[in-house]
């Protein structure tokens, strides 16, 4: 009987293991996306949606359903996602929606570990290079990245970023680059505490106004 106990015991042991050994190699968000795949197994998506992607600021976006009403939208933002999230995940919450239109955000929480705009710069392109493999020809929209007070520190990465990623955009087809960087400043160039949270990083509603402001004109519509 102590040898079978062992034996049990070593088996327990080892599934353990492998189970934290599966879940240790297992990408960054890999339980939200499957919990949006099993979501989406529920309660079906609508089809051809224009679709939201990105990080938190899409994620969070304040009266998202009431604010996109007279559109067929789908937010699939991941708070915390940066642009590499994004790029490994279009397999899973882009390309099955097969979107209409695509509004991205990302690129804000990558300004924490990169060395500079330019290496934010190169992921774009390769989440952009990969985004249209399998949409070639769909409308997309790029929301430039804000700048936050409390990343204020970052704000030259920020800025060179967006430079690079905007002069790229105008010789691609099918994108827009959408600035809301310079709207959300005041005439002498400062940042506006008023339109983020008290984390200085999330916006409330008077910053999306300003997003929805720029956005909405160049949504499709049905």
């Amino acid at each position: 009987m102590k040898v079978i106990y062992k034996l049990q015991l070593v088996a327990s042991l080892l599934f353990i293991l492998h189970s934290s050994s599966n879940a240790q190699h297992k990408p960054p968000f890999y339980g939200d996306v499957q919990a949006i795949k099993g979501y989406d197994k529920v309660y079906s998506p609508p089809q051809h949606p224009i679709l939201f992607i990105g990080s938190s600021s899409i994620r969070l976006w304040v009266d998202f359903a009431k604010t996109f009403n007279k559109y067929v939208v789908l937010n699939r933002g991941i708070g915390g996602a940066v642009t590499n999230d994004t790029d490994r995940y279009l397999d899973d919450l882009v390309f099955p929606y097969e979107p209409k239109q695509v509004v991205i955000y990302v690129g804000e929480n990558d300004v924490i570990k990169a060395n500079g705009g330019a290496e934010i710069f190169e992921d774009f392109k390769k989440l952009y290079t990969h985004l249209r493999t399998g949409l070639p020809n769909t409308p997309v929209i790029y929301i430039a990245i804000k700048g936050s007070p409390s990343r204020a520190e970052h704000l030259p990465k920020v800025v060179e970023a967006n430079a690079l990623i905007k002069t790229y955009i105008e010789t691609a087809s099918n994108i827009i680059f959408l600035d809301v960087y310079r709207p959300m400043l005041t005439k002498k160039g400062e940042m506006r505490p008023e339109l983020f949270k008290e984390d200085m990083l999330h916006m409330n509603a008077d910053g999306y106004k300003i997003w929805n402001k720029l956005l909405i004109p160049h949504l499709l519509k049905d």
